[in-house]
């Protein structure tokens, strides 16, 4: 058996799950667009410098969750999935996700991005396993706390959660013939490093330079 492991935001997805998901707010008035869209900018720059502060991103992003019924965001999030995330979603990464599964292997999405967001796009490519930050949520109703539990699934702690996960399941490293983790961020390296076969997919220009020198494998997904 084969580990195949995936980043989501602009890897399976030609996009970012939690700029959209921004944006989709914006498009509904539920938060304002001009400070959204300036610390999108400022995360985003920190991100590809690879300097983001991963708590304080979570606690702008998880602010919203907390100001509104789950009813009313599971509502929204099915329209979300319809107007901002199927249409990045392209044929090569079904097919990628498809021959993993086809072939038998554990497939598993691992992204930064939190698990109320992405859960439902990893069922979309008909992956029933999801890494993502978790966000904290009162068990009786719900309700987002608008803080996360656990280590983020960002950097180094992507190994912390998959192994976490894996030991979860009575798995190690060592079960599998052949792990893959396809990413394209320089932020994904410590993975990336961790797995047998690494594969970079429309790499930013760090993770290309590495990949290169590494003699990993490069591909695309657009």
């Amino acid at each position: 058996m084969n580990l195949a492991l995936f980043d989501l935001d602009n890897t399976l997805l030609a996009g970012d799950s939690d700029f959209e998901w921004a944006q989709f707010l914006i498009s509904k008035g539920v938060v304002d667009r001009e400070v959204q869209e300036a610390k999108n900018v400022e995360f985003y720059e920190h991100y590809k410098a690879g300097t983001l502060d991963i708590d304080a991103f979570l606690e702008f992003q998880l602010a919203p969750l907390t100001r509104h019924p789950r009813a009313e965001l599971d509502a929204w999030h099915r329209e979300y999935m319809d107007r901002h995330i199927r249409p990045l979603i392209g044929d090569p990464a079904r097919a990628l996700v498809r021959s993993h599964l086809d072939a038998g292997d554990l497939c598993v999405i691992v992204t930064a991005t939190n698990s109320f967001v992405t859960g439902p796009i990893a069922r979309e490519f008909g992956i029933h396993h999801l890494i993502g930050t978790i966000p904290a949520v009162d068990v009786k109703d719900g309700a987002f706390f608008g803080t996360s539990t656990g280590t983020p699934s960002f950097q180094a702690g992507k190994i912390v959660r998959v192994e976490q996960w894996l030991e979860a399941h009575g798995l190690w490293w060592g079960s599998f013939d052949n792990s893959y983790f396809y990413s394209d961020s320089h932020n994904d390296l410590p993975l990336m490093k961790h797995v047998r076969t690494p594969v970079a997919v429309d790499p930013d220009d760090k993770l290309c330079h590495h990949a290169t020198e590494m003699g990993w494998k490069i591909i695309t997904l657009r």
